[in-house]
């Protein structure tokens, strides 16, 4: 009999932990009336997560309170979401509005803990959350209130990806303007030859930028110290404006109306 009892206990302390964390947010009885009478159920609400970036809400009913957290959690698991976690924080504010609930999530500092309660808190800690400050407005329906908080963590992902391929465009677009620099050539401006290019290199003027920007006096300047003071430059960064702009065509006219003007 002994061995027996050893073996049970033996069997009992070889259960496994279960994948995901689980608590009941909201238990209530609900009533529906049929012909002869009121049958009653129970209707749960679960949240469920591995306290490692996935968490999940689920409702359902059942005819007694087991049946219907079986059947919550099971929903729950249907409803699972990954959250893009920043170490013990979320990586930026987000704010969410589902029915009549709104919800705000901001990030905390290292060991400020989590500053939530009710639905969010339960939300937050069982999505591996450490620190985060959170505020609920509207409704104190348990159910929206989760559902919300869960909806913010799942846009946190999507709005992170966007960042993302944001930095990754706008790269794309200065990598294009520096190639776009690169290709510019002064002697395009009328009255300015490759010497006189060459000059205003030297000087740190290398684009229709830094031409455009440049103040009269200074290109005066650069020329009188090199004897070309018999060039104009009073046209040059309005002409440079334009090649800047890409307005070619009407640099083109300008520039023929400046040859017909001499």
């Amino acid at each position: 009999m002994a061995i027996k009892k050893d073996r049970k206990k033996g069997k009992r302390g070889r259960r496994q932990k279960p994948e995901f964390d689980q608590q009941l947010l909201d238990l209530a009885r609900v009533t529906r009336v049929v012909k002869g009478g009121r049958r009653f159920r129970f209707r749960a609400t679960m949240v469920i997560g591995n306290r490692k970036g996935k968490v999940g809400v689920g409702v359902s009913k059942g005819a007694d309170v087991s049946i219907a957290i079986q059947k919550a959690v099971a929903d729950a698991k249907k409803n699972m979401i990954d959250v893009n976690l920043d170490g013990k924080t979320i990586a930026h504010d987000v704010r969410q509005k589902l029915a009549s609930a709104r919800v705000l999530l901001r990030p905390a500092k290292e060991g400020r803990g989590i500053i939530a309660g009710g639905a969010v808190r339960t939300v937050v800690e069982l999505a591996g959350i450490k620190d985060v400050v959170s505020k609920s407005y509207g409704t104190s329906n348990k159910l929206n209130v989760a559902r919300a908080t869960v909806e913010a963590l799942k846009s946190l992902k999507k709005t992170q990806n966007n960042i993302k391929e944001k930095d990754v465009q706008n790269k794309k677009d200065k990598k294009r303007k520096i190639d776009k620099v690169q290709e510019d050539d002064l002697t395009k401006i009328e009255g300015i030859g490759p010497k006189i290019a060459n000059l205003f290199i030297k000087n740190g003027i290398k684009t229709f930028m830094d031409l455009a920007d440049a103040k009269k006096s200074v290109l005066i300047k650069i020329l009188e110290d090199n004897r070309l003071a018999s060039h104009d430059p009073g046209s040059w960064s309005k002409q440079a404006a334009m090649a800047r702009d890409g307005k070619w065509e009407k640099l083109e006219k300008w520039q023929n109306e400046l040859k017909g003007g001499k």
